[in-house]
């Protein structure tokens, strides 16, 4: 029997957001292996749910799943847990070998991983892992928004990106990595790989595949691999806020401006919004996406929306605040607490909203998701809890998880068929779900560590901005 060796480390870093992501954001988020990241997966939309079908189907593997790392986009890891980490998936691979080589060997990565101290941290793993593991095969995975380091090349034996954004082809792209690295394993195919850099740093505001420049690349990328008999050619936008040398978008060919987009300010979004056709409209705030590195804690659209005083149901997604939930909690349903809405980490972004609300409903914060992205995957939020806010919705919760799907709501009580304004912390990954309920979907410019203007950004390593 074949033995094929699985582990992930999936995290996109933000090089501007105040928050360090920690071993403990893992643990919260995915942190499993073994019999239990099989369980954990099984079912679920994406690359390890792929790798769990592909074990039921071919009972000539034998796979043992190492560890499984993921947490929400954020800062840098510390250089000791990034360490941590691989040295764990490096030890595994190297206690399997008691048994004989690998057969092969896949490892589901993000592409844009930025750890302290060092300089590509997706290469510095791929470069221990293939230490340990020889000539074995290895296959990676990796997302649309990767800042692929051309030295991965030399590193693998076939890669796959994902082809759509929002990215609902998690376990697509895992399931055509595996098959191509059972190829190699088998002695089927012998591939040859190459990344071309663009040299420029993209926004991911106009990077839906849907419609515009980034789905007439993701089009031409595939009529290449089908005109020309290739195994595959994947596009990568890139991840305009992790700063590093080899940042930016890969294989891609002279759209570069239409990447750039202007939106409307806070304010003239919520005025739109009032304007929209009847039904639910959804004002989103790209630039603290968290999904995006974003921290669930800056106040414009919110104060904007105060503001504004919208007409009808309107809700607000969300702030990130242990301590207002806290509180909330301790106060209990019906209560009136005081509080501070945003502003908390850094005053860079606005100062805090200081209001009066009413505890609405308290959760803990656990649900799974049923949308197109991250299918049946379980999410725990934390505890969270739903204020009244001169009659606005505003959800608050322990742990700062984009709030993309429609369980999401569900568990807070929301009723989004009887909803007039949604305003939601959010940019592309929200219309997975979402696009196709709302009457209109507006996107605003305003502060934060995803900002639209690249420009306010403090770069220092990336090699030119779009």
């Amino acid at each position: 029997m074949k033995r094929l060796a699985v582990a992930r480390l999936w995290h996109e870093g933000n090089s501007f957001c105040p928050d360090a992501t920690t071993l403990e954001d893992f643990r919260q988020r995915e942190w499993v292996a073994g019999d239990a990241a099989l369980a954990h997966y099984r079912g679920t939309a994406t690359e390890i749910g792929a790798v769990v079908d592909f074990l039921d189907g071919n009972t000539a593997w034998r796979g043992t799943i190492l560890r499984c790392a993921a947490a929400s986009p954020a800062g840098p890891l510390p250089g000791n847990d990034f360490a941590a980490i691989r040295d764990e998936i490096v030890a595994g691979l190297a206690g399997g070998l008691a048994e004989g080589p690998w057969d092969a060997v896949y490892l589901s990565l993000h592409g844009a991983l930025l750890a302290d101290g060092v300089a590509s941290a997706d290469v510095a793993l791929l470069t221990a892992v293939r230490a340990v593991i020889g000539a074995t095969p290895l296959g990676v995975s990796f997302d649309l928004h990767a800042n692929l380091d051309p030295a991965v090349v030399a590193l693998i034996d076939v890669a796959c990106g994902y082809k759509t954004h929002p990215h609902t082809d998690m376990a697509a792209t895992g399931a055509k990595t595996l098959r191509l690295l059972v190829a190699v394993a088998e002695g089927a195919i012998k591939p040859v790989g190459a990344i071309e850099k663009l040299g420029a740093v993209l926004p991911s505001f106009n990077m839906r595949t849907a419609e515009g420049p980034m789905a007439e690349v993701v089009a031409l990328a595939a009529t290449l691999e089908a005109e020309r008999g290739l195994l595959d050619v994947s596009a990568f936008g890139g991840f305009a806020y992790g700063d590093v040398a080899h940042g930016g978008a890969s294989v891609l060919a002279a759209r570069r401006e239409r990447f750039v987009v202007s939106l409307p300010s806070a304010a003239e979004g919520l005025a739109a919004a009032r304007a929209a056709p009847p039904g639910l409209v959804a004002v989103l705030d790209p630039g603290d996406n968290t999904l995006s590195g974003g921290v669930g804690d800056t106040p414009g659209l919110f104060r904007a929306m105060i503001e504004a005083r919208p007409e009808g149901p309107a809700v607000f997604a969300f702030f990130h605040d242990p301590g207002i939930v806290e509180a909330a909690h301790r106060a209990g349903a019906g209560a009136a607490v005081d509080v501070a809405l945003g502003g908390r980490k850094t005053a860079i972004w606005g100062p805090p909203v200081e209001t009066g609300a009413r505890v609405v409903r308290l959760t803990d914060g656990r649900f799974v998701n049923r949308g197109p992205m991250e299918t049946n995957l379980a999410v725990a939020l934390g505890r969270t809890a739903v204020l009244d806010v001169e009659g606005i919705a505003v959800i608050v919760t322990e742990r700062c998880r984009a709030p993309n799907d429609p369980a999401f709501f569900e568990l807070h009580g929301i009723d989004l068929a009887a909803t007039r304004l949604l305003c939601v912390k959010g940019k592309n990954h929200f219309r997975a779900a979402f696009e196709a309920r709302c009457a209109a979907l507006i996107e605003v410019d305003a502060p934060g560590p995803a900002c639209l203007d690249l420009g306010q950004l403090p770069f220092r390593h990336a090699p030119g901005l779009a």
